[in-house]
């Protein structure tokens, strides 16, 4: 089967593109490596810092372990949480939705289910994309995801501005948790 000159030209620049795409997701400002954090085996496009803070949430202080970096210009964090009473793990997922939604000033312009691999199901289980503002105003954008295993409670995030959000990043760092 022969094609056309313009028939060669357009899938030589279907195949280019797709070429660059999948470079940019490869790129050297996103050096990708597997981590294991509170449970989840994760995707992350740098080394991860470990962290721990106390949070207070639902009416009390808790501690929170945060695994986060920085790259391409946005921020990739998997915090989890553990809950004592089984009873309050909705409650208590929703509550850590609203605060940060508080904490960027934001409002959801995408809401969906978030299904991660060996979690827990739970109907506040989401994905939201987020549009805000830092404290100094500034416009912040967030992709984030909340996921339960048994009692422990997981926040998964991608913040930055709204020129640093990069689509193949945030999909393939949301795409890669598995709770084995």
């Amino acid at each position: 089967m022969h094609l056309s000159r313009a028939s060669r030209v357009v899938a030589r620049s279907a195949v280019a593109g797709a070429l660059a795409a999948a470079l940019a997701a490869c790129s050297p400002a996103l050096d990708w490596r597997e981590a294991r954090a509170d449970g989840v085996v994760a995707m992350f496009p740098c080394r991860p810092h470990q962290q721990e803070r106390q949070v207070s949430l639902a009416g009390s202080t808790v501690p929170m372990r945060m695994h986060a970096c920085t790259a391409a210009g946005s921020n990739f964090s998997l915090a989890a949480l553990d809950v004592a009473d089984p009873a309050a793990v909705g409650s208590t997922l929703a509550a850590l939705r609203t605060q940060l939604l508080a904490n960027v000033s934001g409002a959801a312009t995408d809401e969906r289910p978030f299904a991660v691999p060996g979690a827990t199901p739970n109907p506040q289980s989401l994905r939201l994309h987020i549009v805000g503002k830092r404290p100094d105003g500034s416009p912040v954008v967030a992709d984030t995801g909340f996921f339960v295993k048994g009692l422990r409670l997981y926040q998964a995030a991608v913040l930055g501005n709204a020129d640093a959000a990069r689509p193949d990043a945030v999909d393939m760092f949301f795409g890669a948790f598995r709770l084995p």
